[in-house]
């Protein structure tokens, strides 16, 4: 073979192993992790589940019946840190009233001169309530110590009298027997419904941290900046 047509023969195949060599080393497709790959994302930036949805229940009535109310001994109490109560999560979920939305604040919990004496169930029925509710968590103290506690306040646009939204509330810490019921939760539902009522803080928003821990709500929703709050009287009822 002349010696012209050697050379150009070596210079082609030059040329075709350095195309194999690119290809091999992913120079023809983006690699993966590339910026035009499709790399499995990372362990932290996988998506957070999201709170579980709490239930609607049927709403206010005009005339209530009394609930079945979960078996006796059903129902435990957890407890956090510093011993304040929260319902057991299978028992007492909470529930919401449809008759309450983002859209229609100012004609129900934010109405000028009230909104939950009209939709609260009569005494002598939560009364029966709250005695059977009792059996279900195990609660043996002074009953006049315990609050019959909508877990969602009907001031949040909780549901008035679903057994679901409902629970007998033991004493907090430093309660003196006899006394009545002391619970801080009561502030912290009336601190979130003003909160609601000023457009700081989401209805749906509020619903969800009540629900989850009322001892941790105000922080989460970023208008406290920790600790449980002093018991205060509830400006607007539970």
């Amino acid at each position: 073979m002349p010696a012209p047509a050697r050379r150009a023969l070596a210079v082609a195949a030059a040329v075709l192993l350095a195309a194999a060599a690119g290809c091999s080393s992913g120079g023809g497709h983006p690699a993966k992790g590339s910026a035009h790959g499709s790399a499995p994302a990372a362990a932290g930036d996988a998506a957070q589940p999201a709170p579980a949805a709490i239930v609607t229940g049927p709403g206010p009535k005009s005339s209530y019946e009394v609930q079945p109310q979960p078996a006796p001994g059903s129902c435990h109490y957890r407890y956090t840190a510093d011993k304040q109560p929260l319902p057991d999560p299978n028992c007492t979920p909470g529930a919401l009233s449809p008759a309450v939305s983002q859209d229609n604040l100012k004609d129900t919990i934010c109405k000028q001169g009230g909104y939950t004496s009209a939709i609260r169930p009569p005494a002598n029925l939560t009364g029966k309530e709250k005695a059977e509710n009792a059996k279900s968590y195990g609660y043996t103290g002074p009953m006049g110590d315990a609050e019959y506690d909508h877990l969602i306040s009907l001031q949040l646009g909780g549901d008035p009298n679903d057994a679901r939204n409902l629970w007998i509330q033991p004493p907090s810490p430093g309660h003196v027997p006899g006394k009545g019921p002391n619970n801080p939760k009561d502030s912290v539902e009336t601190h979130l419904h003003t909160a609601i009522c000023k457009g700081q803080v989401t209805l749906a928003a509020a619903q969800q941290a009540i629900a989850t821990d009322w001892t941790t709500a105000e922080v989460k929703l970023g208008l406290k900046s920790g600790g449980t709050p002093a018991t205060e009287p509830d400006a607007d009822g539970d």
